[in-house]
């Protein structure tokens, strides 16, 4: 491509068998492929990418590990990817005031082992934590199971340097909590996909580590028992790290096919529970949460030590994983209803018949719901299930993306079911800070 001819600081990617990489994510969504992809690796690439997008017309789409599920970082007609996996930067703690910054290409497993290295703790851990940059959990606001008590990805971010409109890296907030100088633009990035600009680094607020876990095992007899417990738990004081579940569907597909120690999980319906504060090993404190679950503690399995801990949330982590080897085609949602409203999510989506199997955050209510017929099924008929699960999580005071965003995959449904107050005032920003639409255009809004 010509108008990347001379391009400074950076790699230029333009070859078609090599650019085929970047035509997916981890969503079921295929990307159009680009004109070319760029690795920049200082601000005169972006400056200069920045001015020949104005100037050519061409549009630019961050990229970073690429294990996005909403196909926000797959190329639309006329774009250019922007690579950011070798975006320059230094990782650096500063224990005195709780944070660390590091540049939008670090893994998010470095960010949290550099925080564990200092007795600190970074809480955002989507369950691609391993593999995917700091700069994507940035982009889409990444959850996990510890946003059942820590909170979303934007809850630990004080600053974020970003690239706007006039080619220029800015800096939006402090590396302290306190930074009330006006309107927070380093929140109004997070968690917009890159629609207003690109975040390139950020400055993350960290807290003392955990010093003490406890892990439960815990196997429902009937399905409908665990859906009012996270209620009960929080209206009781307990506040859980953690509160992960298996509905029947899914627990027997593990044991139909999964590795060996799914196949041994027990219960009709299965939850993992875990603790973090001080004190939550006592015998106080369990004598008081087993008080709490009556009748559900039968057969209530606690990890004895931390090897024992790892093989419970082992077999979380996979399930992911093995449901899109198994059935590669899926679709996969990430709906929110109000923890109060389960059961009644759950009656809806019975009534719906949608063949459906669920796992995920049942501590605050993001359910991810699979439907693995997808790729054997007429597209129409897939894109009207997936509306449904949409309306029913809508209905009932919840929304269609817990932690995954809005990307390509969801704009539609978006655009459908958002208040047209809130497009017009998305699309107003969107005008404001990016008049030329060359920041991820064709998506979200």
């Amino acid at each position: 491509m010509d108008a990347l001819k001379g391009l400074p600081e950076a790699t230029v990617i333009r070859d078609p068998s090599d650019l085929e990489a970047y035509l997916r994510d981890e969503s079921h969504v295929r990307g159009v492929l680009p004109l070319a992809a760029v690795k920049p690796h200082g601000p005169a690439a972006l400056r200069e990418l920045v001015r020949r997008a104005k100037a050519e017309g061409f549009g630019l789409v961050p990229r970073g590990a690429g294990t996005g599920k909403a196909g926000g970082c797959v190329p639309t007609a006329r774009s250019v990817v922007v690579d950011f996996s070798a975006w320059p930067g230094e990782l650096r703690v500063s224990p005195q005031d709780l944070c660390l910054h590091a540049p939008a290409s670090t893994l998010l497993r470095d960010v949290k082992a550099a925080a564990a290295a200092h007795g600190l703790f970074y809480p955002p851990d989507p369950n691609s934590w391993e593999s995917c940059a700091l700069g994507g959990t940035l982009a889409t606001n990444a959850g996990g199971p510890n946003a059942c008590k820590y909170g979303m990805t934007r809850h630990w971010v004080l600053a974020v340097d970003a690239l706007l409109e006039d080619g220029e890296v800015h800096t939006f907030g402090i590396p302290s909590v306190k930074a009330n100088a006006g309107p927070n633009l380093a929140q109004l990035l997070v968690g917009s996909e890159g629609i207003f600009g690109f975040i390139v680094g950020a400055t993350l607020r960290l807290t003392p580590a955990p010093r003490e876990f406890t892990t439960l095992l815990l196997p429902a007899r009937r399905w409908s028992d665990l859906l009012d417990l996270p209620g009960r738990l929080f209206a009781a004081g307990f506040l859980p790290s953690a509160f992960e579940f298996f509905d029947p569907a899914v627990l027997a597909e593990l044991r139909a096919h999964g590795p060996e120690e799914a196949r041994r999980l027990p219960g009709e319906a299965l939850a993992i529970l875990e603790f973090d504060e001080r004190g939550c090993t006592s015998d106080a404190f369990l004598e008081a949460l087993l008080d709490l679950l009556g009748p559900l503690a039968d057969g209530l399995e606690v990890a004895a030590d931390e090897r024992q801990r790892q093989a419970l949330w082992g077999v979380r982590r996979l399930t992911s994983a093995f449901l899109k080897e198994r059935h590669p085609r899926k679709v996969s949602e990430d709906i929110v209803v109000p923890r109060s409203r389960l059961a009644e999510f759950f009656e809806g989506l019975e009534r719906l018949g949608l063949p459906a199997v669920t796992y995920g955050h049942l501590g605050d209510g993001n359910l991810h719901v699979n439907l693995l017929a997808a790729g054997e099924t007429d597209p129409a008929e897939v894109e009207g299930q997936v509306l449904a699960l949409f309306r029913l999580a809508v209905s009932l005071g919840g929304t269609l993306s817990g932690e995954h965003g809005i990307g390509l995959a969801k704009r539609e449904a978006f655009l459908a079911l958002t208040d047209p107050a809130q497009l017009r005032a998305l699309r107003a920003l969107k005008q404001a800070l990016d008049p030329c639409n060359i920041f991820n255009p064709g998506k979200v809004i």
